[in-house]
């Protein structure tokens, strides 16, 4: 398994979040339908949010590029560190792991409670 490290903006608690993704082959077709979860680490039990191309919070924009949306009320209480998710591909029999984790620095901003 290989790893790959990008810089790309943190989560600023409290505010809505939007980051795209590009794949390296073509694993989002159209009519595909994808779940994610966020949570505090890998281990947690909790979710803090579930995201899917039903409720808007996962957006195929092409084969090879989504967009993820973590609304505001998702990210008001996220504590500084970091987050992590994964993403499967729910409209296959059975579910298809995309084989990816990805981990986002949350930071507390100076500006909040707006």
């Amino acid at each position: 398994m290989s790893v790959s490290v990008s810089d790309g903006p943190a989560i600023v608690a409290g505010y809505e979040y939007k980051l795209q993704l590009e794949a390296e082959s073509p694993v989002f077709p159209q009519g595909c339908t994808l779940t994610a979860q966020v949570r505090a680490k890998v281990s947690a039990t909790t979710t803090i949010t579930t995201l899917t191309t039903a409720n808007g919070g996962l957006a195929r924009i092409s084969d090879t590029v989504v967009e993820i949306t973590i609304p505001p009320a998702a990210t008001a209480n996220l504590s500084p560190g970091s987050v992590v998710m994964d993403m499967v591909r729910t409209d296959l029999e059975p579910g298809r792991h995309l084989n990816f984790t990805v981990e986002i620095p949350v930071v507390r901003p100076v500006t909040r409670g707006l």
